[in-house]
């Protein structure tokens, strides 16, 4: 099939292309402003996945789905029988990928689990995306300000629900002495803190015993810090090495 150059322009520069030109133009910058602003809280929060990201993720999102609604200007329109694109499978395959960046966000050190909540925010910074590439305007800009308002909110408000305070711990012992959980459950009630006996893990080598495990402090109220506690433990003459870490998730 040949097109001259003066048919070439007016399949692909006509003012009705321009319009749709223009119409995702706005979309992209939609999805890249609101992402940012999504993001901003994130890095605000010292989060790795900032502004740069979820404004990215959303713009991307909200391409991939303005795309869809106008594929009778594919290709110039110059065969718009031929081309009919499904959203909902453009959607599912947007959602299904950013998932996978997501997951990827996720970060699992023994019992502390993090970046879960910047996981599902980047995700939903996709669904963001969709919701202005598809033309919800509003509920795009109510979405974005809901999930900036709970995250913060709910931060705040889980800093004065009473809640145990937990921490995963590592400590490595001198070869000759003999512990046993009864005997660490019973040295740790001292300072107010529970051991979570499922969760002991033991290592041994020549070397020495390597003993993993949870506490949780009794009272958040009176839990004492962390620098106190990990000067309590290693005053013990068989410890050897301390690792103490927030067992988060």
């Amino acid at each position: 099939m040949d097109l001259s150059w003066q048919q070439l322009t007016e399949l692909y520069w006509s003012g009705a292309k321009c319009e749709v030109n223009l119409l995702l133009i706005a979309n992209l910058l939609g999805g890249l402003l609101l992402g940012s602003l999504l993001g901003y809280e994130r890095w605000y929060n010292g989060r790795a996945a900032g502004m740069r990201t979820y404004g990215l993720v959303c713009m991307a999102s909200a391409a991939a789905i303005s795309i869809i609604g106008y594929s009778g200007f594919w290709y110039g329109g110059h065969s718009p029988d031929t081309v009919h694109g499904d959203m909902t499978r453009v959607a599912q395959g947007v959602l299904t990928g950013i998932g996978f960046l997501g997951a990827g966000m996720i970060m699992k050190e023994g019992l502390s689990i993090s970046g879960l909540t910047s996981a599902a925010s980047v995700w939903m910074s996709s669904v963001i995306g969709i919701l202005v590439g598809v033309g919800f305007y509003g509920a795009a800009i109510a979405m974005t300000l809901l999930c900036m308002a709970f995250v913060v909110v709910v931060n705040r408000i889980e800093h004065i629900l009473p809640r145990r305070v937990s921490l995963f711990i590592t400590i490595r012992l001198d070869p000759t002495h003999n512990w046993s959980v009864e005997k660490l459950a019973a040295r740790l009630e001292r300072f107010g803190l529970l051991l979570h006996d499922e969760s002991v893990s033991i290592q041994a080598d020549q070397v020495g015993t390597r003993w993993t495990f949870m506490i949780s402090a009794r009272n958040r109220r009176t839990f004492i810090s962390v620098v106190d506690l990990s000067r309590d433990i290693m005053a013990a003459d068989h410890i050897q090495e301390l690792d103490i870490q927030p067992a988060r998730n």
